[in-house]
């Protein structure tokens, strides 16, 4: 075994143990706020928050600039794996240049989507990391600005996705060679862009829970391949990796989907959201692959000497945490 590929995998182990924290957040989307402009100075809100019962959600709240009123009561009902609540908000001199803040004991446990829907068609559209839970309204975006915005939400998806990520690393460590990388990694991202379209337009559609957990077998699928080549028993994805790449990315792009309609389309400029939102998944992950090939080309000029057990680490630790999101997500069906 190459000094590389031992430092890599030490890197995964340590990086696994690190967000070890984090595993039981994968299985929660984030909270999501739709504004829908419904007249002058008028919005209509959808406030979507993770829950796991009628009773037990994110404690985290919307707080609108100083002068909004909400208009008659809001609504709620509870879907399976979130709190939706809806009303009418309307401030004097509308949204646009106001900060809207989020507030609340769980700020910090997920990211939050926002989405403000105007009348022409056009949107803004922002995914809020754990450490800025707060945005401004912008006036309604031209077609560039909607570009821009769906691909900084794709590369922001991408990067954020452990599961996607984790897939694409298992992957490398069991691929060798320039010319194979490409293959994979360009067989990975048509399948994906495939499914990614034909979901988001509807022209298919699949339940979500089951697509994730499915996605979850997917990284133990191929963390056990990853087992098998070190025992000298090479399987389908060190023999033709483009093929696991294709099928399994057909699954990822399913996902993806699920991410882009949490936030939805503008209706002005669908095409060129779509097809951003793709590139920006792309940007993401080969940013992502050249990081990792980065760091191999590192390691090989560190001199280290590797435990034998470090062989078998990184894939044990993909594949256990890949396994308990299987059993989370299963479990999150009845929910």
């Amino acid at each position: 075994m190459t000094r590389a590929a031992w430092l890599m995998r030490t890197a995964c182990v340590l990086l696994l143990c690190a967000m070890a924290g984090l595993v039981h957040a994968d299985v929660f989307r984030p909270a999501y706020l739709e504004l829908r402009e419904a007249g002058q100075d008028r919005f209509e809100v959808l406030w979507k928050v993770p829950a796991q019962s009628a009773d037990m959600r994110l404690a985290m709240h919307v707080r609108f600039p100083d002068g909004t009123v909400t208009e008659g009561a809001t609504r709620e009902a509870f879907t399976g794996d979130a709190i939706i609540e809806r009303s009418t908000i309307h401030r004097a001199g509308g949204l646009i240049g106001q900060p809207i803040a989020f507030e609340g004991r769980a700020i910090g446990a997920t990211d939050i989507m926002v989405r403000v829907q105007w009348a022409d068609g056009t949107s803004q559209v922002e995914r809020l990391p754990m450490t800025r839970p707060a945005f401004v309204v912008e006036a309604p975006a031209s077609v560039s600005r909607i570009a821009w915005s769906y691909g900084v939400l794709g590369v922001e998806h991408i990067l954020g996705g452990i599961d996607h990520l984790l897939f694409v690393l298992a992957l490398l460590l069991i691929v060798r060679g320039g010319k194979r990388i490409v293959a994979t990694i360009t067989a990975f991202t048509v399948a994906h862009s495939i499914t990614l379209v034909a979901a988001t337009m509807g022209w298919v559609h699949i339940p979500g829970p089951p697509v994730e957990a499915v996605i979850a077998l997917s990284i133990v699928f191929v963390a056990s391949e990853v087992v098998h080549g070190l025992r000298g028993k090479p399987g389908l994805t060190a023999r033709a990796p483009w093929v696991v790449a294709f099928t399994f990315g057909l699954l990822h792009g399913f996902g993806f989907a699920g991410a882009l309609a949490d936030v939805g389309l503008p209706q002005k400029a669908i095409p060129v959201a779509l097809l951003m939102f793709n590139v920006g998944v792309e940007v993401g992950q080969l940013l992502f692959v050249g990081g990792v090939l980065a760091v191999m080309a590192l390691a090989r000029r560190l001199p280290v000497q590797p435990p034998k057990w470090s062989e078998y680490a990184a894939a044990y630790a993909i594949g256990s945490v890949a396994m308990l999101w299987v059993f989370e997500r299963v479990a999150a069906f009845q929910g």
